[in-house]
C-alpha cells in the first residue's frame, strides 16, 4: 500500500514535490542522527542548508514574488511543509519561511526587516508566549507605554522557537485596554525589537527532547524604548495580525504531522512485514495488523482534513476553529500512530540506534506548541456555542 499526499497533484506540484523529496535525501536526511545525538545544528550546516534552498528555489517560497518570495500557493506549501514534517525542525527550519506577518511591514520597514528575511539576510523571532501566561493571551505581562513619540517595553518572553539566534523579534505587548461587550480586554500591539537594543536580553532557553537542536529562547524586556516606527501594523491590532499567522501555522503543523505520520507508518509497515514470530510476519496477527490500518485511517483522515482547511483558506473562509480542528486531530493523529508504532517494534522501539525513538519523541511535542490540544478544543467549544449566545 502507498502512502499519497492527496493535495491537489497538479503537475506543478508534483515537480515541487521531486523538487523537495531530492533536496530532503541529500542535504536533510544525513544529518538527522547526528543533531539528535549532539543537541546541535553546527552553524556552519545551517547555513549549507540555507545557501542550498536558496539556490533550489525553496527559501522563502512562501511570500510573494512582489517583495521577492517564491510566490507559492497555499495549496503547494501544503506540499512542502508536509515533506519537511518527515524530519526534524532543527533541520529544516533552515529553509526559511518568514512569517508572512512581516508583510505588515511598510515604509522604511521593508527595508530594515521583511526584504533581508526574504533574502536570508535576517531572521526573525515570533514573541507571543509568555512564562505566566502560555496560550492565555489576555493573561499577557508584558506591556508598552508612551513616552512622547516613543514607547517603552517592558516584560518577558519564553518558548520562543528558530534554529539560530534571530536578529529581530517580533514582539506581542499589551498597549492599553478596550471596553468590549464581553467586558475590558487588553489592547495588543506588535512590535519590532532589534537584537542588541539596550535594555533587551536574549538567551537560550531549556533544552527539549523534542527535536534537539531547535532553540528555544528567553526574551527579557527592561525599558526598552521603541520608536513609532517599530509598531508592525497598527498600535492595537497585534492580536489581529497574529491571528492571521496563526491560523495557517496550525494548519502547516497539521500538515507536518501528516508527513511524519506517512514516514512512521512506512516504518511500521515494513518492521510488521518482515519481522517473524510464531512462523509468520508479525503483521499477519490481527493485533498488529489492525493498529496498521487505523494508522491508515487515521493519516488519509488527516490529510484530507488539511487539504479541506488550505482550500478553505484560499477561498479566505478560513476560520479559527477550522485551523484548530486540524491542529488537534493530526496532532493527536500523529501520537497514535508513533506510540503504536514503538509497541509493534516492541524494545527495539526504544533502542537508539533506529530512528522509531526519536521520531516518538519528536511527534509528542506537536500535541502542545502553537497552542495546545486543549486550546484547539476551547477554539472549538467557542464556536459550536457562541451562535446559540453560550
Amino acid at each position: 500500500m502507498t502512502h499519497e499526499n492527496p493535495q491537489d497533484q497538479t503537475h506543478e506540484n508534483d515537480l515541487l514535490l521531486a523538487t523537495v523529496r531530492a533536496f530532503m535525501e541529500a542535504e536533510i536526511y544525513p544529518h538527522e542522527d547526528m543533531v539528535d545525538r549532539t543537541g546541535e545544528v553546527p552553524p556552519e550546516l545551517g547555513r549549507q542548508i540555507e545557501s542550498r534552498a536558496k539556490a533550489a528555489g525553496l527559501y522563502s517560497a512562501n511570500l510573494p514574488e512582489s517583495v521577492g518570495g517564491g510566490g507559492l500557493s497555499k495549496s503547494a506549501m501544503a506540499v512542502i511543509e508536509r515533506e519537511y514534517g518527515k524530519t526534524s525542525h532543527a533541520l529544516h527550519s533552515w529553509i526559511g519561511r518568514p512569517t508572512e506577518i512581516l508583510l505588515a511591514c511598510s515604509g522604511d520597514q521593508l527595508a530594515r526587516y521583511l526584504l533581508p528575511c526574504v533574502r536570508g539576510e535576517k531572521r526573525e523571532l515570533f514573541a507571543l508566549t509568555e512564562p505566566e501566561a502560555g496560550s492565555d493571551v489576555m493573561g499577557m505581562k508584558s506591556n508598552a507605554r508612551r513616552d512622547g513619540d516613543d514607547w517603552i517595553l517592558n516584560g518577558s518572553k519564553h518558548f520562543i522557537s528558530g534554529p539560530c539566534m534571530p536578529d529581530f523579534a517580533i514582539v506581542f505587548a499589551a498597549t492599553g485596554v478596550d471596553e468590549t461587550k464581553r467586558g475590558p480586554r487588553k489592547r495588543v500591539t506588535a512590535f519590532l525589537v532589534d537584537v542588541g537594543t539596550k535594555g533587551f536580553d536574549i538567551r537560550e532557553g531549556n533544552r527539549c527532547i523534542s527535536y534537539r537542536g531547535y532553540k528555544n529562547y528567553q526574551l527579557a524586556f527592561s525599558d526598552v524604548r521603541l520608536g513609532p516606527d517599530q509598531i508592525l501594523g497598527e498600535e492595537g491590532r497585534g492580536l489581529e495580525l497574529a491571528g492571521k499567522w496563526l491560523g495557517m501555522g496550525r494548519i502547516w503543523v497539521g500538515a507536518c504531522c501528516c508527513g511524519k505520520a506517512e514516514r512512521i507508518l512506512g516504518l511500521a509497515t515494513e518492521w510488521a512485514a518482515n519481522r517473524r514470530q510464531f512462523g509468520q510476519p508479525i503483521g499477519n496477527f490481527q493485533a498488529t495488523g489492525f493498529r496498521l490500518a487505523d494508522m491508515a485511517i487515521g493519516l488519509r483522515t488527516a490529510d484530507l482534513l488539511v487539504r479541506d482547511a488550505v482550500a478553505r483558506a484560499e477561498a479566505e473562509n478560513l476560520q479559527d476553529a477550522d485551523a484548530a480542528m486540524v491542529k488537534v486531530y493530526c496532532s493527536e493523529m500523529l501520537g497514535r500512530v508513533a506510540d503504536d508504532t514503538v509497541q509493534i517494534y516492541g524494545g527495539m522501539g526504544l533502542m537508539e540506534e533506529l530512528p522509531i525513538q526519536r521520531l516518538w519523541r519528536d511527534s509528542r511535542l506537536e500535541r502542545i506548541w502553537d497552542g495546545t490540544s486543549e486550546i484547539q478544543r476551547h477554539i472549538i467549544t467557542r464556536a459550536i456555542l457562541r451562535p446559540l449566545g453560550a
